[in-house]
Order: C-alpha cells, then sequence, then structure tokens
C-alpha cells in the first residue's frame, strides 16, 4: 500500500498537525517546523514532543516529512544571508529530530545570478559544514527543483555534484518533485519519458535514494522553468501521467506527498481521493475526475 498525505498546517500545538492529518486519512504527512517565513522559532515543549510521538506512532503516520523553512538560502552569495540559513538550518534539523522525523526536505535555494557553479559549491559547502557540526538522526532530501530564476537543481546533475561533494553523504537523499520535474524539462507525462527519466536519474544518482515524491500536476507547461502547482490530474502532465507515477514500480518505497492548490481542506480530500484511486490502477484510461 502507497503512502499518501499532504503537507499539513501546524496552527497551534505541534502535535495537533497529526490530528489533521488523521483526520484526512493520510498514512504520510509532511510540516513545517515552525513559522516558514521567519526566523523566530518557538522552542518546542516536553508535553508537545511526547503528544507527537505518541499520536505519530497511534496513528501509523510515517515517514513525518519536515520541510525547510523558505527563508533559507544555502546557495547565497550574500554571506551575512549564508551565515544566518546555516544556523538556523541546524536549528531546524534538531527540532526535526527531536520530533522523530525520518526525513527533512530542502530546497536548493537560488545563486542570485553568481552563476550555478558557484550556487551549487556555496550550498555543498554550507551543507558540509551542517552535517558535521548536527550530526543528524533524521535523512535530509534535497528536493529538485522547476529552475525558475536563480534557483539551482533543476537538474538531476546538480544533485549528484552537491551529493559527490558530502564527506558524509550516507545521511542524505532525495525529494522528487513532480511539477519541478516536468517544468524543468523531463517529460513524465508519457510512459517513454517517464522511464528514460527515471533511468536516467537512476544512472546518475540511484533511485533507491528518492525517499519522498511530492506528487503535484503542473499548470506551467513542459520545460518552462516556472513553477505552478496544479491539483493531481487537473494539470499539463494530467491523470494518466499522474497515475502512472504513482504505480511505477520503481518508486513503491517512495512516499508521496502530495502539496497542490489548498483554499480550503476539501481541496486536500479530492486530490488524496483522486491519488488514491490512482494508486493500484493499471487501466488509467478509463478513470474520470470529478
Amino acid at each position: 500500500m502507497r503512502r499518501i498525505g499532504v503537507h499539513v498546517s501546524i496552527a497551534g500545538k505541534i502535535w495537533e498537525s497529526l490530528e489533521r492529518a488523521k483526520a484526512l486519512g493520510c498514512n504520510t504527512m509532511q510540516i513545517f517546523s515552525r513559522n516558514p517565513r521567519g526566523w523566530q522559532a518557538s522552542l518546542l515543549s516536553p508535553p508537545d514532543i511526547e503528544n507527537f510521538k505518541r499520536l505519530k506512532n497511534e496513528y501509523d503516520i510515517r515517514p513525518v516529512v519536515v520541510h525547510t523553512p523558505y527563508i533559507i538560502n544555502l546557495a547565497s552569495p550574500d554571506d551575512l544571508l549564508y551565515k544566518r540559513s546555516i544556523i538556523a538550518y541546524i536549528e531546524d534539523i534538531a527540532r526535526a529530530d527531536i520530533l522523530g522525523a525520518e526525513y527533512f526536505v530542502t530546497h536548493l535555494g537560488s545563486h542570485v545570478n553568481t552563476g550555478e557553479d558557484k550556487g551549487i559549491d556555496r550550498f555543498s559547502k554550507a551543507l558540509d559544514q551542517i552535517l558535521n557540526k548536527a550530526r543528524p538522526e533524521t535523512t535530509i532530501l534535497l528536493e529538485n527543483t522547476a529552475g525558475q530564476g536563480s534557483c539551482i537543481g533543476y537538474k538531476f546533475e546538480h544533485l549528484k555534484r552537491i551529493m559527490m561533494s558530502l564527506s558524509n553523504p550516507k545521511k542524505v537523499g532525495a525529494c522528487l518533485d513532480t511539477a519541478h520535474t516536468f517544468e524543468s524539462g523531463y517529460d513524465i507525462k508519457t510512459k517513454a519519458g517517464l522511464d528514460k527519466t527515471l533511468e536516467n536519474f537512476d544512472k546518475l544518482i540511484g533511485l533507491e535514494l528518492i525517499k519522498v515524491v511530492h506528487f503535484n500536476d503542473s499548470i506551467s507547461s513542459l520545460g518552462s522553468n516556472v513553477d505552478r502547482h496544479q491539483h493531481v490530474g487537473k494539470g499539463n502532465i494530467g491523470l494518466e501521467g499522474m497515475g502512472r507515477i504513482i504505480n511505477h514500480d520503481r518508486l513503491k518505497n517512495a512516499a508521496f506527498i502530495l502539496e497542490t492548490p489548498k483554499a480550503t481542506d476539501k481541496d486536500d480530500k479530492r486530490n488524496l481521493a483522486v491519488a488514491r484511486r490512482l494508486s493500484g490502477v493499471k487501466e488509467l484510461n478509463r478513470l474520470r475526475i470529478k
């Protein structure tokens, strides 16, 4: 059975995110451990940590994925922001460890017009420093990007270069975002294109390192480098394309996390229902979305 969930709000007490995930029928989930747009983070109290771990086990919600805040940029050429990002990253990964989260997903950041090579080098050195100082229990997952603006990570080769530069790469894996993959030019809509893309990833990095799939359709077109997520089956990847991804045998051990548009909880419920219908279904051309 596929592990399928969504990014859940941590409003109120952090353990309430598990209650929300349970109510949606998730058996995996993703959260921010704090406000993703601010530098300050309130301390996690022992009772809240205890409740979080208890509910995680009670509801069998695994893996729990923590996503890095948006403000962190480990590829930044600005030395002040760079150092501040490293400190915040270490703090945030410590929170993930305290909560018992299995994975810690990170965007690779922006080189801010200083060049991809410079950005990749800055990110790699920062991550190596973080791994050596934090020594995390959780596994860091590098998320591929759409290639918008000055962002690095839109080529699988970028992820490979970072992993190969690390002194301790065993604590690092990958998060494959389907919308970003499509938007960065990998044609995962067709069967042949999906197989070719996964084979390419396997040769460069290894498919066994994909621990999480961000399961998002795309408003943007193939190779547009524009990051715009869409409801499952309603975008340019389409229902059949998304179905082939979630059923692909070589992704069977990954957790599928939806980051689809959400105006209300009804949107999450609908997208989860579609993802569950797609999972395990072979005759995808007969499916229709209500």
